[in-house]
């Protein structure tokens, strides 16, 4: 399905974060799917420690200025991108003072989880899709990858599903071995909750871990891909009790072409 688009989520991204299974993927496979003809866009977010100078990150006022309000607070979306001239490939990211500033991913300079983890997550999800419904492109596939990008399947399948942008999207979910032990708080559910979404929708996330997240995306996912030798045993229970199609470890020479049919498969409906 050459006339597809393809909307590559992940936390991580080469060469603007450290080289890691993940990063390489998420930088190989937009490129590696334009070329074999559908269409892609591609975003992460703007951890404070990406040199913008060095990568040549520039701001896109056009699309920066909406606000998303977390937890009762306004905060002001700004949207920045980079090109990879080698790829012919774009990158956007997703900014904001409050959550991205800090010269760091997920966790400070002694090694502790930020609390508000939860929150960045929240808000750079809907972001993302806030973004994507700006530039008024409506993606066949979602790919997901990491779990700071969990929310998103529970943002499209939920809040937006009346949404023309999001209303045909299928989403796919690449499993990596990324746990974090750190629980959130009791406000979790509420801080991650938008119009639209219920007690009900919002069932896995009750325990606020990694598994719950995890769980919460696969709910929501039209297929899974294992891309990682070691997956939370718990998550792949899980999706063990999902009837979804489930894509196995791929090597570094086969997994575009694996990906690409697979994102075929999906939009054909078909079942594994």
């Amino acid at each position: 399905m050459n006339n597809a688009r393809v909307l590559i989520v992940s936390q991580e991204i080469i060469p603007y974060l450290p080289d890691s299974p993940m990063g390489k993927i998420a930088r190989y496979l937009p490129q590696g799917i334009q070329e074999r003809g559908k269409e892609i866009r591609t975003f992460m977010p703007k951890y404070g420690h990406i040199n913008e100078r060095r990568n040549q990150l520039h701001e896109v006022i056009r699309l920066s200025g909406m606000n998303i309000i977390i937890d009762n607070t306004d905060r002001p979306l700004i949207i920045k991108v980079a090109s990879i001239q080698q790829a012919r490939m774009q990158v956007y990211f997703i900014d904001n003072d409050d959550y991205f500033q800090r010269k760091a991913k997920f966790e400070d300079k002694n090694g502790k989880f930020f609390k508000d983890n939860d929150e960045r997550a929240a808000f750079f999800a809907r972001g993302v899709l806030e973004t994507v419904k700006k530039l008024g492109w409506d993606p066949s596939i979602i790919h997901c990858h990491g779990w700071f990008t969990s929310l998103i399947p529970l943002y499209v399948k939920c809040a937006l599903k009346d949404n023309p942008i999001f209303q045909e999207s299928k989403i796919v979910i690449s499993l990596y071995d990324d746990d974090f032990d750190f629980i959130f708080g009791k406000n979790f559910k509420s801080k991650i909750k938008m119009p639209g979404i219920t007690e009900k929708d919002l069932a896995n996330y009750k325990d606020g871990n990694y598994v719950g997240m995890l769980k919460g995306a696969l709910q929501y996912a039209d297929g899974a891909i294992l891309a990682a030798e070691k997956i939370n045993p718990e998550v792949l229970e899980y999706l063990k009790t999902l009837n979804i199609p489930v894509l196995s470890m791929q090597s570094d020479e086969t997994y575009i072409d694996a990906y690409n049919e697979f994102y075929d498969k999906i939009l054909e409906g078909k079942r594994s």
